[in-house]
């Protein structure tokens, strides 16, 4: 709810504070006064685009500031923790300043906030009907959202955003996997041929380090086996170890004659026996590890040099040949399973987009049903408007499918019986606009309340008598438990205000300035006479105005 509004040096207002009341408030006044003033004010400090020279002559800048109450669950909260913003409990401060070079600034609770901010809170905070209503009812973009809150049809769009998720996704992957096919189809004989080399090579990891040790030790053992041979035959029995063995079986022949003297040269030479006879394994063994295959190194190198070739052909390290044959063989069996998982994700998107169009069909029935309900609505709403002969459509037409199903929304009226039926704003007058919107305001309320204040800009134009009390009487059902704003001339619909205020026009020392005051019983019925008689208020006329705030 509009609580305060407050106008500071915005086009010929000085300086205004209104404090707004719960129920029907009507702004009255002659032509020219301001009221348009008030509505541009509150439009700027809402963020709406509107005029562009807004600063009073000779004021440095115009400001407006406005205080909305809101209650516990506002969609305006929502909006508030989405930008950052505090949420000061239940009350809304929203300002802007408008400088005399044209720099505009906004603050939501005193924090600085762009006007597209401003813009997403209006929406949740005023709602605006009249003849130039381009935001609201007006607006055939949204039709077709305010037809599905008439309806209450939130489960049967959830059910058609959820199904039009699935058939997206079902898309997406489709698409991928016959991207992924269309690449590896591209490179189909490589693959072939790179898989069918490596796995006929089958390199293991580890195995060309191995060969490369391998071949070393071979051709190390080529050039030393053979002084490893001549020193293991000088080594052996017939060489150094046989002329030891005979020089110690000659001194132990003469060891007793030579009575103890050739003891230590027998024990030297039994230790060099010793010495010498595991010198002489150790080389035959050498001799024997070192004993190979000349094919074996043949094949060595010819396997090792056919691994280097195919590492530095495929760009990667030897040890990673392993990996690129498992990589290769899983993209060439992709490639071969490819076609049946096409098959398998077109049936899935098939599933997917029959889910969808059973939803979006239920969600265009719902539809169907709603605009039947509102358009018979409508109806009775416009007898008592006299407009009993006019005819309100919910034309529900085909659209291109998204998640909000595939339907276009589109309200629309024929002010006589056969006459052709159109856009509300294209074929209604402006009286008869009015109304249409009324009655459409009034069934589309019912016993909900949005928490916004609903603005009517003149919505009673061009009507007057019984029908301007009808209107005067809707306006006041709109109202009741929540705020509406009218700025009116009729006087039947002032009549049924709770709340009173008329714009006056003073011209002082040539300056002219516009204020709002608030009118209590007495001036209430001066100010609906004046309505009824024009300047001249007659007595007749009070009696009128007694009789429309009585009655």
């Amino acid at each position: 709810m509009l609580r305060a509004l407050e106008i500071r040096d915005i086009l010929i207002i000085d300086h205004l504070d209104l404090a707004f009341q719960p129920g029907l408030n009507v702004l009255t006044g002659e032509t020219g006064a301001g009221k348009s003033i008030l509505l541009d004010s509150l439009g700027f400090v809402l963020g709406w685009r509107g005029r562009a020279e807004l600063v009073r002559a000779g004021a440095p800048q115009g400001e407006v500031t406005a205080v909305f109450d809101l209650g516990p669950d506002h969609p305006a909260r929502a909006i508030l923790a989405q930008a950052g913003l505090p949420d000061e409990g239940p009350e809304l401060i929203l300002r802007r300043v408008n400088t005399s070079e044209g720099r505009k600034t906004g603050w939501v609770n005193d924090r600085r906030v762009s006007g597209e901010v401003l813009r997403q809170l209006s929406a949740t905070l005023v709602e605006l009907h009249g003849q130039h209503d381009d935001r609201g009812l007006l607006d055939p973009r949204g039709h077709r959202a305010i037809l599905d809150a008439y309806g209450a049809l939130d489960a049967e769009r959830a059910a058609c955003r959820q199904a039009w998720r699935a058939r997206v996704e079902a898309q997406k992957v489709l698409d991928q996997a016959r991207q992924a096919l269309a690449a590896i189809r591209e490179e189909e004989d490589f693959l072939r041929h790179a898989v069918a080399e490596l796995t006929k090579l089958a390199p293991e990891p580890g195995e060309e380090a191995a060969l490369d040790t391998a071949r070393r030790t071979m051709q190390a053992a080529e050039k030393i086996r053979e002084d490893i041979a001549q020193a293991s035959s000088a080594l052996g029995y017939d060489g150094a170890e046989g002329a030891m063995a005979n020089a110690l079986r000659w001194l132990e022949g003469a060891a007793g004659p030579a009575e103890g003297r050739l003891d230590a040269p027998i024990a030297a030479l039994t230790r060099a026996l010793a010495e010498l006879d595991d010198a002489a394994r150790g080389v035959a063994d050498c001799l024997d590890d070192m004993r190979f295959n000349p094919a074996d190194l043949e094949d060595a190198e010819e396997r090792l040099f056919a691994i280097r070739g195919l590492a530095r052909k495929h760009q990667v390290a030897p040890d990673e040949l392993p990996e690129l044959a498992e990589s290769l063989s899983a993209r060439l069996a992709a490639l071969d399973a490819g076609a049946g998982q096409i098959d398998g994700l077109e049936r899935a998107l098939s599933e997917a987009s029959r889910a969808y169009d059973t939803a979006a069909a239920a969600l265009r029935a719902a539809r169907q049903a709603a605009a039947a309900r509102l358009d018979a609505a409508v109806a009775a709403e416009l007898e008592p408007l006299k407009m009993g002969r006019a005819v309100f459509a919910t034309q529900v037409e085909p659209a291109p499918p998204g998640p909000e199903g595939g339907d276009a929304v589109q309200f629309t009226v024929a002010t006589n019986p056969g006459a052709p039926s159109g856009p509300l704003d294209k074929i209604a007058s402006g009286g008869e606009l009015s109304r249409f919107l009324l009655a459409l305001k009034v069934c589309l309320t019912g016993e909900k309340q949005s928490g916004a204040t609903l603005i009517f800009d003149e919505i009673d134009r061009g009507v007057g008598g019984a029908t301007a009390d009808a209107v005067g009487r809707r306006l006041q059902a709109l109202a009741s438990g929540g705020q509406v704003l009218v700025v009116t001339h009729s006087p039947q619909v002032a009549a049924r205000g709770g709340h009173h205020w008329r714009v006056e026009k003073r011209v002082s020392d040539d300056v002219t300035t516009s204020t709002v005051v608030p009118l209590d019983a007495r001036d209430r019925e001066g100010e609906i006479a004046r309505m009824l008689s024009g300047d001249t208020i007659t007595q007749e006329a009070r009696a009128a105005a007694r009789a429309l705030l009585t009655g």
